[in-house]
């Protein structure tokens, strides 16, 4: 249901407005972040989503919602998580499409976490085409394995408030313990080299032939994320511009 715009704070709706005319002369701009776990799109699919007024696109948040809100394809998809089936490519790619008519997406959109295999890239393409419209850059977010695990596996973070610490960029004051409270650190399960291996076969396995069918097309830019995030931020706009 549209919000009633007299409920609306004044400032928000200011900000809005000035929002809205600052988008009205940017580019329409179609992305797809592709990155091992770690590489950095995190950090950057705020700042290009911000700079180029696009709606940011996570598939597993669109699923989340799609069965949240009860939608005709939030149902299926539901059913098969019920039954411990995968989610069809082709119900995912549906709610792709009802997520790209929110007015958020007018600009543009950012994919993060889709496609993962050439297949899910077709019907991708396919639904765009339908669309009149296509992929307009994939921006590949490539990094050194040893590095990844180098980054990842040297995160321990404080549960209670969040604060993260790495035993070689930001270590704390006293190893494995938290420089505010002196409560001991924890490594998420995610950061463990073990699990980390494990997703980094699939990532190659999976997704990298998806980096090859998007670059025969002309539209992959090879960004290089192992670099301080400012540096690839600046990548980020050249290959944009």
């Amino acid at each position: 249901m549209a919000a009633n715009l007299e409920d609306v704070p004044s400032l928000d709706l200011m900000h809005e407005l000035l929002r809205r005319m600052k988008c009205s002369s940017k580019p329409d701009k179609r992305l797809i972040l592709i990155g091992p776990p770690g590489s950095g799109k995190g950090t950057q699919s705020p700042l290009i989503k911000d700079e180029y007024c696009l709606c940011h696109l996570a598939t597993g948040d669109m699923l989340r919602a799609a069965v949240a809100a009860k939608t005709p394809l939030g149902v299926k998809a539901k059913e098969a998580m019920d039954k411990g089936e995968l989610v069809s490519d082709d119900l995912v790619v549906g709610i792709i499409d009802e997520a790209m008519k929110k007015p958020s997406c007018q600009k543009g959109f950012i994919l993060d976490g889709f496609p993962r295999t050439v297949v899910q890239a077709q019907k991708l393409d396919e639904m765009l085409e339908k669309k009149g419209t296509k992929v307009d850059k994939v921006l590949n977010f490539a990094i050194d394995d040893a590095i990844l695990e180098e980054r990842i596996t040297g995160r321990w973070i404080h549960p209670s408030s969040g604060r993260s610490y790495h035993t070689k960029f930001a270590p704390p004051k006293v190893p494995g313990v938290d420089d505010v409270t002196g409560e001991p650190l924890i490594q998420r399960k995610d950061d463990t080299a073990e699990v980390l291996k494990s997703r980094l076969e699939a990532f190659h396995r999976q997704t990298e032939p998806v980096i090859d069918y998007y670059s025969k097309k002309g539209m992959v830019a090879n960004l290089h994320a192992e670099k301080p995030p400012k540096e690839v931020t600046a990548e980020v706009q050249k290959a944009l511009s």
